[in-house]
């Protein structure tokens, strides 16, 4: 069942799922999501193919939609932290009150935080839907990451992630 909920995305959790093919995850669990304008200029220069075409496809269909930052003066101060494609999605995500803001990066989530804006990762979405049975392996998800994204994953964390869905004793 997907729950009305106001989502927006960062680069990163759009453009890994893409990568490894499973983009649709985020529609099947949000039905919508929605990136700022410079998250999307980001996404336009992603260079692997399907994973492109993945993207393309759902801004064609409609569940990832390109929403502009509405006021921009909070902007400089935030990227003096963090890049543009996460100062944005923080900035939509405050102005339009999301339910959820997806972030991997450390610094963004510090500052989500700061701004007391409920947010999780790829690695925190992918528990979730392995938990929930719509993927079989987490394990081979953060393989496929590491290996086709160069996604980073502290050995302690992925330990503690595979432990917490019962793929590690």
């Amino acid at each position: 069942m997907i729950w009305p909920m106001r989502v927006v995305s960062n680069t990163s959790p759009v453009s890994n799922l893409a990568i490894i093919g499973r983009l649709a995850l985020l529609r099947a669990k949000f039905g919508t999501v929605i990136i700022p304008e410079a998250v999307a200029s980001e996404l336009s220069r992603l260079t692997h193919a399907a994973g492109a075409g993945a993207i393309r496809q759902a801004l064609i269909d409609g569940w990832l939609t390109v929403e502009p930052v509405s006021d921009r003066t909070i902007l400089p101060v935030l990227t003096a932290r963090v890049d543009l494609g996460e100062a944005e999605a923080i900035e939509l995500a405050r102005q339009t009150k999301a339910d959820l803001l997806l972030l991997d990066d450390s610094s963004a989530r510090a500052v989500a935080n700061e701004e007391a804006l409920p947010y999780t990762g790829l690695l925190g979405l992918l528990c979730e839907e392995r938990t929930a049975g719509r993927i079989p392996s987490l394990k081979a998800e953060l393989d496929r990451l590491r290996s086709e994204c160069r996604f980073f994953i502290a050995p302690k964390l992925e330990e503690e992630v595979l432990r917490r869905v019962g793929e590690l004793q």
